[in-house]
C-alpha cells in the first residue's frame, strides 16, 4: 500500500505544480520557487512530516522536500544556536545536496563532453 500512496501523493504535488504553471500562467521557475515555499510552510507548521510518514518517497522526492528540509535545519539549529543558528542550518542542511550536484555535474561534463 505504500507504492500506492507515495504514487498517489507526489502526483498530487505534481498536478499541483502543473496547475500553477497552466492555469495560473507562472513560469516554470517561479512555479519552483512557489513550490519550495509551500514545502516550507507546511514544514514550519509541522505538516509534512506527518505527510512524509504517511507516503514516504511521494513526498520526499518532490520540490516541496526542498523547503522543508530547508525550515528543518533552521529550526533545529535555532534551537541550539540561537539567530546565526537559524542562518547557519540552512546551509547545513543544503550543502551536502549542493555539493553533490557541483561534482556530479563536473564528472558528468568530464566523462561525456558536453557541447557548448
Amino acid at each position: 500500500m505504500i507504492f500506492f500512496w507515495a504514487f498517489l501523493v507526489g502526483g498530487v504535488i505534481c498536478l499541483i505544480g502543473q496547475f500553477l504553471m497552466d492555469v495560473v500562467k507562472l513560469t516554470p521557475a517561479n512555479t519552483v520557487s512557489a513550490m519550495v515555499v509551500f514545502g516550507a510552510v507546511l514544514g514550519g507548521l509541522d505538516l509534512y512530516q506527518p505527510l512524509i510518514k504517511f507516503s514516504g518517497a511521494g513526498a520526499t522526492v518532490p520540490i516541496t522536500s526542498f523547503g522543508n528540509a530547508l525550515v528543518q535545519g533552521a529550526i533545529v539549529e535555532g534551537r541550539v544556536h540561537g539567530l546565526t543558528g537559524v542562518i547557519t542550518g540552512i546551509f547545513e542542511v543544503t550543502s551536502a545536496g549542493v555539493s553533490a550536484a557541483i561534482i556530479f555535474g563536473f564528472l558528468a561534463a568530464v566523462v561525456f563532453r558536453p557541447r557548448g
